[in-house]
Order: structure tokens, then C-alpha cells, then sequence
């Protein structure tokens, strides 16, 4: 992973229901990213899965949730 790359981590089933219970959506209506992206290609992600991206900006880290598709 390079350095700037932002950190891709793996929610549970438990996270990943909250969340979507938190933002009143569907899995459906989450950013997606395909697991040919070479950010996630070598981190054993499945399809379906919901990942969390750690963006460092100037005002601090940001979150930002996709899930993983074909």
C-alpha cells in the first residue's frame, strides 16, 4: 500500500447493519467499488461486503463507506 493511499478496512455484518440503519438506507444505495479496484484487489474482500476508507485531509480524517460489487 502506498502511503497516500487511504486505509480500506472490512465492517462486520453488525457494523454494517447499524450503519445502514444510522443513514436510513440500503445496501443498495451505497457508493460502490469494485473488487478489481487496485486500492482493495489484495485484501481479501468479498462481493457484498461494506469497506470503510480513512481520507486524511487538512481538517482531519474523514470516513467514507462503499461496498464491494463484481
Amino acid at each position: 500500500m502506498h502511503e497516500l493511499q487511504p486505509k480500506h478496512s472490512r465492517l462486520n455484518k453488525e457494523e454494517a447493519k447499524k450503519l445502514l440503519e444510522k443513514l436510513n438506507i440500503s445496501l443498495s444505495q451505497l457508493p460502490k467499488i469494485s473488487l478489481e479496484d487496485p486500492a482493495i484487489i489484495n485484501n481479501n474482500f468479498q462481493i457484498g461486503e461494506v469497506i470503510r476508507i480513512d481520507r486524511k485531509t487538512e481538517e482531519g480524517e474523514i470516513e467514507f463507506f462503499k461496498v464491494i460489487v463484481k
